[in-house]
C-alpha cells in the first residue's frame, strides 16, 4: 500500500496554521481513505456523486466530504442530504438548486464559488466579472438554504512559479474585494480554497486557507 500516512504528515507540515488540507480521494479506494482517517485526518474531496455515495456508505460517518468537481444540477439532490461542502459552484442556476435540495433536507449547505483564471481552457468557473455580476445582481440573497463561504480557483498547470502566483494573487485580491462590499460583517466569508499537489506552497503564500491536495498523499489515482 502507498504510504498515506507518511505522505498525510508531510504535507500536513508544510501547512502554517489556519490552513486545512482537503484531502482528494477520488479514484482512490476506501483503505486509502482510512489509512489517512486513522491518522485524524476527517476531510476528503470527491467529485463523482456515485463514488462519493458508496464511500459515504461504507466510512466513517463524521467524515466532512467536500464536492470538487463540477457538479451538475441534476445530481445536487443525491449529495445534499449529507455533503459538508459543495467547492465548485459555477452558476446561479446550481446555487439556486443547492438551496432548494438543501431546503427539502432541512440543511444550510456550504459553498464556494470556482472562479476561472488560468489561460488555459478549463470548461467551468465564474470569470472575475462574472463573479462580481452574480453578487451584484442579488438573487442569492434571497437563498436561505446556502452559505457562500469564499471562493475556490485552479492555477494553470504549468512550470511557470510567476505565472501561477499571479493567478493565486488576482483570486485574492477579488476574494477581498467582495469580502468588503457584500461580507464585511460575515465571519464565515473566510475560505480561500486554492493550491494542489503540485502547487500548494506557493498557493499558502498567496492566501490560500484550504489546499485540496490528493497524489501527494495518495499516489497516482486508480481509475
Amino acid at each position: 500500500m502507498y504510504d498515506v500516512k507518511g505522505n498525510l504528515k508531510q504535507v500536513l507540515a508544510d501547512l502554517p496554521a489556519g490552513v486545512r488540507l482537503v484531502a482528494i480521494s477520488k479514484y482512490h479506494p476506501n483503505e486509502y481513505i482510512e489509512a489517512a482517517y486513522e491518522e485524524g485526518h476527517r476531510i476528503f474531496g470527491e467529485s463523482h456523486e456515485q463514488e462519493l455515495r458508496q464511500k459515504v456508505e461504507t466510512l466513517p460517518k463524521d467524515i466532512q466530504w467536500h464536492f470538487i468537481g463540477h457538479l451538475q444540477t441534476n445530481k445536487v439532490k443525491y449529495i445534499a442530504p449529507y455533503i459538508t461542502m459543495i467547492e465548485a459552484v459555477d452558476s446561479l442556476k446550481l446555487l439556486k438548486e443547492i438551496d432548494k435540495q438543501a431546503a427539502k433536507n432541512e440543511r444550510v449547505i456550504d459553498v464556494l464559488l470556482e472562479l476561472h483564471i488560468a489561460e488555459e481552457e478549463t470548461k467551468y468557473g465564474l470569470t472575475p466579472d462574472a463573479c462580481r455580476q452574480l453578487l451584484a445582481d442579488g438573487e442569492w440573497r434571497e437563498l436561505k438554504h446556502v452559505r457562500i463561504c469564499g471562493l475556490m480557483m485552479m492555477a494553470s498547470y504549468v512550470d511557470d512559479e510567476s505565472q501561477i502566483r499571479s493567478e493565486f494573487r488576482v483570486a485574492k485580491h477579488l476574494f477581498d474585494e467582495l469580502k468588503a462590499q457584500y461580507f464585511a460583517d460575515k465571519d464565515y466569508f473566510c475560505e480561500r480554497s486554492w493550491g494542489m499537489s503540485h502547487d500548494y506552497p506557493i498557493a499558502v503564500e498567496e492566501g490560500s486557507t484550504m489546499v485540496r491536495v490528493g497524489t501527494s498523499i495518495f499516489g497516482p489515482r486508480v481509475y
